[in-house]
């Protein structure tokens, strides 16, 4: 079973993956981490490490066909990043989470520590269309169109325990043999 959970940032994609992948046993792959590692790497933030992607688009293009290669050669997986559902194209469950944006800034200002809530959602502002923009130019991919997802599920009135829920009851079904196609 390949699954992938997308989102825009502070959906809540890593908490639902890492969830999946533990209760599971499955291995996890996170384009985000890998995103955030480089970033720590050369010593930037993740908003200066999107700008430099912008004008470099092997980082983006790295990123993603590391987590492609895996992901597809590979069962028993759970693929998560933005373009996780766009990128891994046999799996046999696509995951998009959705969160206002509110909800979304105040999960990223506690989780990144940031100064101030408006400094969060300038920062997830930024990341977004830095994200979008790279993603129309090197894969002509719109960010939000979700038609790949097999399951669209908001992640702000929904803990990860009931997202789990009913993502299991897909994979039970997808097990049976029964498609989502």
């Amino acid at each position: 079973m390949r699954i992938t959970v997308s989102g825009l940032p502070g959906s809540g994609t890593t908490s639902l993956a890492r969830h999946l992948a533990a209760t599971r046993n499955y291995t996890l792959i996170s384009a985000g981490e890998v995103f955030r590692q480089m970033a720590a790497e050369k010593g930037l933030d993740i908003a200066e490490f999107g700008r430099r992607a912008e004008q470099d688009p092997s980082i983006d293009r790295e990123i993603d066909a590391r987590q492609r290669e895996i992901a597809e050669s590979r069962d028993e997986i759970i693929a998560e990043g933005r373009l996780s559902g766009w990128c891994v194209r046999n799996a046999d469950l696509k995951i998009w989470l959705q969160a206002s944006m509110e909800c979304r800034v105040a999960r990223i200002f506690s989780r990144d520590t940031l100064e101030d809530i408006d400094t969060a959602l300038l920062l997830t502002r930024e990341r977004e269309a830095s994200e979008a923009h790279r993603y129309r130019e090197y894969y002509s991919i719109n960010i939000n169109d979700l038609s790949p997802y097999h399951l669209i599920l908001n992640s702000e009135k929904f803990g990860v325990e009931d997202l789990s829920a009913v993502v299991e009851a897909a994979i039970e079904r997808v097990e049976r043999g029964h498609p989502l196609h």
